[in-house]
């Protein structure tokens, strides 16, 4: 190796160790490179001939890939559900690359795959709070499973609508079953035209996914409106009977525990009323809200996820592990048993390999990672951040409230939001019913513009990141309309970091021509 490079590479090694957030902050550019100049950097499809030194390839990384990544442990980056970790993360995962487990058999993974089990019985246990004999009998059974460790939440969902299915078209007389004997037998079978998912139009893209992956056809995808935001109960009946009257069976109702553009809760405890009456599985889509449930304080905010049949929780959120963590509990340790899958030099029967009941079949040790979380911080850790999270979302949410130039569109349920720039001239013009519905409607469409605008201005700069979406909102008829969204995280983001985005904000706005146009 070169004379110096071994001593850089060491000097990189421990600057990351120390801490990662100023390694970051010192090596990842401050101002944006546009994505078609960073490919070039890597536009070269050949594999190299002549092997590389280590040192020399790390270099060309820090130079080509560290400096134009996303630094998402800056304080100012809020716009999506990624956050800076604890600093015990990184010694960590060099661990688990260095052991190189395989969760698929015990035979490549031996005692990772007890703590797996274990760690799906913590986060059962803060979902359904089953008894002491129960965890006993089942956290190692080899027969059964209380969930399932995978990806991410992608998965999750697929995993518990899968096992949905595998149940509704269980073997029954000559018919062996969805598995065996496939879709169309089992709809022949059962008498049914079609099988159907409903939930609100705040539903994470992954459920569409999950019903082309299952072969239930995005038609039967059931997506209410939701100008509120959360998914009405007695919406979801009517849907649900009307569905079913037609030949149909519903399949599930997914109820969004933290949506992922706003944060809102579904009332879980009444949807899972609606799928008791609909016969229907019950599943919550907790991958970001999952976390407030070690909250003594905001845990009541998920009352009635200890009835759904399955949740999908991932740690990668906000219990601060990194990805890709995902988790779907089951609260009947047998229902894993409908997609369980064998194999004679794997998986063999009577196993407790974990590969026999998930989709993934390779998969690393990443719930070492939520073990050692779960450990390091406890419940009282996590509380302290889902607590702070919240509090810091409400706090922005006031300050954005008291802001003459922005509208608040949703308050923070968790630890999300959304506002947008709104000039106070055309606010109170609004407001006092000034403005005919086609005035509004351009209105809007302006407003739109500018958000577009400063959004993607902002990003550029690179100083600071929010988000945006498009929303349907109550007190809006004219249509969605374009905000910035907003995720309270990082617990290094403060109160200072929060009003200088807002003033950075609009300054790029009054900067703007829709600004021009709107305040003339």
């Amino acid at each position: 190796m070169p004379e110096g490079k071994e001593s850089k590479l060491a000097q990189i090694e421990q600057h990351i160790s120390a801490n990662l957030a100023d390694f970051l902050s010192q090596h990842v550019v401050a101002k944006a490179t546009s994505l078609e100049q960073i490919e070039q950097h890597f536009s070269d499809f050949r594999v190299p001939e002549q092997p590389d030194f280590v040192s020399s390839h790390a270099e060309v990384l820090l130079d080509k890939l560290v400096a134009h990544s996303v630094n998402t442990y800056s304080p100012t980056f809020i716009g999506h559900m990624t956050s800076a970790l604890p600093y015990f993360q990184l010694p960590l995962a060099k661990l688990l690359v260095g052991l190189n487990q395989n969760l698929v058999k015990i035979e490549t993974s031996k005692a990772f795959t007890p703590l797996e089990r274990q760690v799906l019985g913590m986060v059962h246990e803060l979902i359904y709070a089953e008894s002491e004999d129960f965890y006993q009998h089942y956290l190692h059974s080899a027969g059964h499973s209380l969930g399932a460790f995978c990806s991410g939440g992608t998965i999750a969902n697929i995993t518990a609508l899968w096992v949905a299915r595998n149940k509704a078209l269980q073997p029954c007389g000559e018919f062996l079953g969805v598995a065996t004997d496939g879709l169309a037998a089992g709809l022949i079978e059962y008498g049914y035209r079609n099988l159907g998912v409903l939930c609100s139009k705040r539903g994470h893209y992954s459920i569409g996914k999950a019903v082309d992956v299952l072969g239930l056809g995005r038609r039967n995808m059931l997506m209410l409106d939701c100008p509120d935001q959360t998914l009405s109960p007695e919406q979801a009946l009517a849907a649900g009977k009307a569905y079913q009257e037609k030949g149909n069976k519903l399949l599930a109702i997914i109820g969004i525990a933290g949506t992922t553009e706003t944060g809102h809760i579904d009332p879980l405890d009444e949807l899972a009323d609606v799928a008791a009456e609909l016969g229907c599985h019950f599943h919550v889509d907790a991958a970001w809200g999952g976390a407030t449930l070690f909250s003594k304080s905001h845990r009541a905010l998920m009352r009635g996820i200890e009835r759904a049949d399955s949740v999908t929780i991932d740690a990668h959120k906000q219990m601060y592990v990194p990805m890709g963590a995902g988790m779907v509990l089951f609260k009947n340790p047998q229902d894993a048993n409908a997609v369980r899958h064998h194999a004679q030099y794997i998986l063999r029967e009577g196993s407790k390999d974990l590969g026999a009941t998930t989709l993934e079949g390779s998969r690393n040790g990443m719930a070492m990672m939520v073990h050692a979380s779960l450990h390091i911080l406890g419940r009282q850790g996590y509380e302290l951040l889902i607590d702070q999270n919240i509090a810091k979302a409400r706090q922005f949410a006031e300050m954005i409230a008291k802001h003459p130039d922005f509208e608040l569109i949703t308050a923070p349920v968790l630890s999300l939001m959304t506002y947008r720039i709104h000039p106070r001239k055309l606010q109170g013009q609004l407001a006092s019913g000034q403005m005919s519905p086609q005035h509004q409607i351009h209105y809007n469409g302006l407003l739109d513009q500018l958000t577009v605008s400063v959004q993607k201005l902002q990003r550029e700069a690179g100083k600071s990141f929010v988000s945006r979406t498009r929303l349907e909102i109550s007190r809006y008829q004219e249509g969605p309309i374009n905000v910035f969204r907003v995720v309270m995280a990082n617990p290094l983001t403060q109160l200072s970091d929060l009003e200088a985005i807002l003033e950075e904000q609009l300054k790029i706005a009054e900067n703007t021509e829709f600004w021009a146009e709107l305040t003339q």
